[in-house]
């Protein structure tokens, strides 16, 4: 009787452990659109919104990242073009900042324009900060990153504005 008490308890304790992996059988995503004033983001079907998020961004959010370590979240057109399953922010999709055109901003100031920008979860170590607390990333909650890594794939063009 004790073993099958311990067995019972194991199979619901399994059962009650959430993989942070999900699928996603939808309408492709064909393009992510972030308003930084707005501080939203969406996830379309060509012209039909999937899915809207509210989103923090860099400490510094006004205006187009320049410099690494400036706290702002870039502008522009960009792809998703890596993902981390083990990322440090729980899970997360990369943008592939910076561009051409960021490089050469950058190097007129005789500096680098950074990188490892990304789409990603909120750390425990960071549950209690303001809503634009990144280096220039775009933060969502855990459980929207897990829906957004499943939804959008790489390659998918997301374009930031202002």
């Amino acid at each position: 009787m004790f073993r099958l008490i311990i067995l019972l308890t194991l199979a619901l304790g399994l059962s009650g452990c959430a993989s942070k992996f999900q699928t996603y059988d939808g309408p492709e995503v064909t393009r992510v659109i972030v308003n930084k004033g707005e501080r939203r983001m969406h996830l379309l079907h060509h012209n039909t919104v999937l899915e809207s998020y509210d989103v923090g961004l860099g400490f510094a959010p006004e205006g187009h990242k320049q410099v690494e370590g400036d706290g702002r979240t870039p502008e522009g057109e960009y792809l998703i073009d890596r993902r981390n399953p083990n990322s440090n922010f729980y899970l997360s999709i990369g943008i592939d900042y910076p561009r051409p055109r960021d490089i050469e901003i950058a190097s007129t100031m005789g500096k680098s324009p950074g990188g490892d920008i990304f789409i990603h979860g909120r750390p425990w170590k960071n549950r209690k900060g303001g809503r634009d607390w990144t280096w220039g990333c775009i933060a969502v909650s855990n459980r929207e990153i897990r829906q957004i890594y499943a939804m959008v794939k790489d390659g998918t063009p997301i374009t930031i504005n202002p």
